[in-house]
């Protein structure tokens, strides 16, 4: 074991641990380092503690000594509506960076990782492939949802109502007191529940562990099984970077397409798969969404809260449905293929028990999870579009996007920060036909923000969400919905032409030819010749902007931060493409 062989070289470690607690039996054990985001923090780690603790049981139980360490993510939702989520993104990299740290200083034999959310899940994976310790991922699950299956992303369009004067004070205070009954992460298909369940697809977690409902006990179950299996993985030196390839990372995608997955999966997978040495991009979704199968009935483009999602049978259900499209011989923290797995699962009793909690919501598993021959859509849920307006690209979620606005031609309406557009749009100044361009919202502008708010502020006006389009360099809550494309690139901060947008441009959007185009100036047709004359001229004019964080942790994150497209990850200047 490697933490033993570390133990000779530093002969403070021994009364070090036996300061602590340890036996002089433990230090001779395999030495298993238990990580997680558990803080009082919000509901999504509030309860990792108990989880973690659960994990050194199994540790121990069979035969070795666990370590806890934390990393404590914040909340997006609690960072809304202020210059807090500025942050969000940023530390991303900055629990990867700790989590390294913590392996690295304190040598160790494997790991069990825990954490539900949007930025602490795609760290603890960042993590993994990048100290390859042999390690076993679980997530905290899944919150209930409300009464009459409230669920957090309802809040911020009843804000917006509420702004409009559509429902009273009252009426919002009690949907906010009533949103969140429980721990887990926000009960719908989010950041949070995309990411949980991409980990599983990855093959980086036990099998029908992803999203389970945290009051579930099934996952204090799974916690103590994880700490067993980090001992296997310990034992037979099985690490994350022999299982884990590409065809792990198509997998992933596939599943992402099925459950139409947050458009934020879009920059983490790429800086996942950059820490396990496998080079994927933006472009890769677009390739695999390309007549994938969409079967999942999950909020927000869905019905149903995502506790269902465990219910209905999980990711193996959503895999059985796909099993055409996946690469079954990837290798997984079981020791066993993805399809061995699938195999054993059938075998053990999993499809029945999750079928005894959905008997009690009186649904069938195809009204949450749809079968492969009965799908939702049959396109994927996701787009990368192009053209002299994102020459690097544009992500949309064709999938909760109107019909009417996959293909159309609209007025610019262009602002330079966030507070500027939902001001214009709850003061009814925008009007159907024109496009919202929020800017210098990019990683290098301000940390690349979430333009939650607006968005619901748009999907909440059913005239404005069929007529208009949000255009950002910035990015979205994996709870948005309706007519938005973000990430932009190359972003305003650093003269992509989204910068160069003016008043009354002319902005043709096409989904199906996955187009974004300027097509005009003051309202006036012109050609592509034309067009580029305009943009060149007005590039001419154009000055950047002084950055706006000179320090701390965004001074840092906005000065190294790579384009969205590419992961959004902070690189060093020579590793920059």
């Amino acid at each position: 074991m490697r933490s033993q062989d570390v133990r000779k070289l530093a002969p403070e470690m021994d009364p070090l641990r036996i300061g602590m607690g340890w036996s002089v039996e433990d230090l001779e054990k395999p030495q298993i380092l238990v990580e997680s985001t558990f803080g009082d923090s919000h509901p999504g780690s509030a309860h990792l503690l108990e989880l973690a603790n659960l994990a050194c049981q199994g540790v121990a139980a069979a035969g070795g000594r666990a370590a806890r360490y934390f990393a404590t993510d914040i909340c997006d939702g609690m960072a809304q509506g202020h210059d807090g989520i500025n942050y969000s993104l940023a530390s991303r990299e900055a629990i990867c960076n700790l989590i390294e740290i913590h392996e690295r200083a304190t040598t160790f034999d494997a790991g069990v990782f825990l954490a539900s959310c949007d930025k602490a899940v795609p760290a603890h994976l960042m993590a993994i492939g990048r100290t390859n310790l042999p390690t076993v991922l679980v997530t905290g699950g899944v919150m209930s949802a409300g009464p009459n299956l409230l669920t957090l992303e309802q809040i911020g369009a009843y804000a917006a109502m509420c702004a409009r004067g559509e429902i009273t004070p009252e009426q919002l205070t009690w949907y906010k007191h009533h949103a969140c009954p429980s721990c887990g992460a926000c009960s719908f298909m989010g950041t949070a529940s995309t990411m949980q369940i991409l980990s599983e697809a990855l093959g980086l977690m036990l099998p029908g562990t992803a999203l389970l409902p945290a009051l579930c006990p099934d996952l204090k179950d799974v916690a103590r099984r994880a700490g067993e299996q980090a001992m296997a993985l310990a034992r037979a030196d099985l690490r994350p970077r022999d299982m884990v390839d590409m065809r792990s990372f198509e997998n992933a995608i596939m599943v992402h397409a099925a459950i139409s997955g947050s458009t934020n999966a879009l920059m983490h997978v790429p800086a996942i798969a950059r820490e396990f040495g496998v080079e994927l991009d933006a472009d890769t979704f677009d390739r695999l969404h390309r007549g994938a199968h969409y079967l999942l009935d999950i909020r927000p483009a869905g019905r149903f809260p995502a506790e269902y999602f465990y219910y209905a049978g999980g990711v193996p259900r959503v895999m059985e449905e796909i099993r055409s499209m996946l690469h079954l011989e990837a290798m997984t923290v079981t020791g066993k293929t993805l399809g061995e797995n699938l195999e054993d699962l059938k075998k053990s009793g999993y499809y029945e028990k999750c079928d005894e909690y959905l008997q009690k919501t009186g649904l069938k598993r195809t009204d949450v999870i749809r079968s492969f021959s009965a799908p939702i859509g049959t396109d994927g849920t996701i787009a990368v579009l192009r053209g002299n307006l994102a020459p690097d690209g544009a992500v949309i979620k064709h999938s909760a996007v109107p019909k009417e606005m996959h293909r159309a031609l609209l007025r610019a309406r262009p602002f330079d920060c966030e507070e500027e557009a939902i001001a214009a749009i709850l003061a009814h100044e925008i009007q159907p036909g024109d496009a919202v361009f929020i800017r210098y919202e990019g990683p290098r502008g301000s940390g690349m923000p979430e333009m939650f708010y607006t968005t619901e502020a748009i999907s909440s006006d059913p005239e404005l969400a069929a007529s208009i389009a949000l255009i950002t360099d910035g990015r979205f809550s994996g709870a948005s919905k309706g007519p938005a494309i973000g990430h932009v690139s190359p972003e305003a901060a650093q003269g992509g032409p989204i910068a160069l947008v003016e008043e009354g441009d002319l902005i043709y959007i096409d989904v199906a030819s996955r187009r974004l185009e300027i097509v005009g100036a003051k309202g006036e047709r012109k050609s592509a010749e034309e067009m580029e004359a305009i943009l060149r001229e007005r590039r001419a004019r154009w000055t950047p902007r002084p950055p706006r964080y000179a320090s701390g942790v965004l001074g840092v994150y906005t000065r190294l931060a790579d384009s969205p497209m590419q992961g959004a990850s902070t690189l060093m200047p020579e590793e920059k493409p």
